[in-house]
Order: structure tokens, then C-alpha cells, then sequence
């Protein structure tokens, strides 16, 4: 039997994070979105998610899968925690961080590496203060609370991404 990308059960909904404490919304609303990204691809092949569909671009939804795993593994292990870790597919030196080099035959692999990414991310973040900072690259100071806010609108712009693609795919729309 071929392999196909699981379907999501929601953790959260969107409605319960109205009144909850700002740690609370800031995980919910990232963790939605990780979740909306494999919604996006649930039920479909390898073929079907290596494959560019909305031309001329040649982004996919495997594409975004690894982009999204190199990108969790930059903002939160390497800059927020320090952590001396290699690239998850490539690095962000190569100006694609994991977008390009995704193949149908790796797949399975693939979202299982951003699955054990976004653990070991929530595991660097746990505990920690969201006004707990750190130097980036460029010499600014940031604060864990900037990470999860521009994760969540990484998260919301390449979900649009993963829209189009999914619709041009097989015609599933929907969050």
C-alpha cells in the first residue's frame, strides 16, 4: 500500500484560545496552524505532493512541509535556544530553506522529520519566558514572544500557499 499524509485531528479550536492566557494563545494559534499545514496535505500521495501545481511557480506541498521544519529549526533551536544543530533538509545559507529537494520518494520521511522538528522545538521553547531573549544573526535582541508571533504568520502566509496548491491538486479546499 503507498503511502499517504495521515489526516489531522484538531488539538485546539480557535474559540477556546478568546480568553486564555497569552502562552496559551501564542502555542494554540502556532499549533493550529502547524496542524492546518498537514491538513492541507492529508490524503495525498507522494506524487501529488512533490508536484508544483500552480505554475509558474514551482513551490509544492512537500516544498512547504520541509520549508516549515528548517524554519522551526532556525527561529527556535539555533536562535532562540542556542542549540548546535545541522540543517533539517537545507540550510537557511541556500535562500530556500528546504523548499527545493523535495521528491515524492522521500515523502513519508519528510513529514515524519517535521513532526519530530515541531517536538523538539515545543520541548526548546517549554519552560522558558516569553520575554527571555536572544541575539539574531543580524545583531538585534529578540524575545521568545517575537518567535512564536512571527511563526504564526509564517504559518498563516504559507497556509494560503498550501491553499492554492491543495485546490489545483485535487479541489479540497477548506482551513
Amino acid at each position: 500500500m503507498t503511502w499517504t499524509a495521515l489526516p489531522v485531528e484538531r488539538t485546539r479550536q480557535l474559540g477556546d484560545l478568546g480568553t486564555v492566557a497569552e502562552r496559551q494563545m501564542l502555542e494554540g494559534w502556532l499549533s493550529w496552524h502547524r496542524e492546518t499545514l498537514l491538513a492541507k496535505c492529508a490524503g495525498l500521495g507522494p506524487a501529488q505532493l512533490a508536484r508544483a501545481t500552480v505554475e509558474p511557480s514551482d513551490l509544492t506541498l512537500l516544498g512547504l512541509v520541509r520549508h516549515m521544519a528548517e524554519v522551526e529549526r532556525w527561529w527556535f533551536r539555533r536562535s532562540f535556544a542556542g542549540e548546535t544543530v545541522g540543517d533539517v533538509f537545507t540550510g537557511p545559507s541556500d535562500g530556500n530553506e528546504g523548499l527545493d529537494g523535495a521528491h515524492a520518494a522521500d515523502a513519508e520521511r519528510d513529514f515524519e522529520l517535521f513532526r519530530t522538528e515541531v517536538k523538539a522545538c515545543e520541548a526548546a521553547a517549554a519552560g522558558r519566558g516569553l520575554d527571555e531573549t536572544f541575539m539574531s544573526s543580524r545583531g538585534v535582541s529578540l524575545s521568545l514572544r517575537w518567535v512564536y508571533v512571527l511563526m504564526i504568520q509564517e504559518y498563516a502566509r504559507h497556509n494560503g500557499h498550501a491553499d492554492f496548491l491543495r485546490e489545483r491538486t485535487d479541489g479540497a479546499t477548506g482551513d
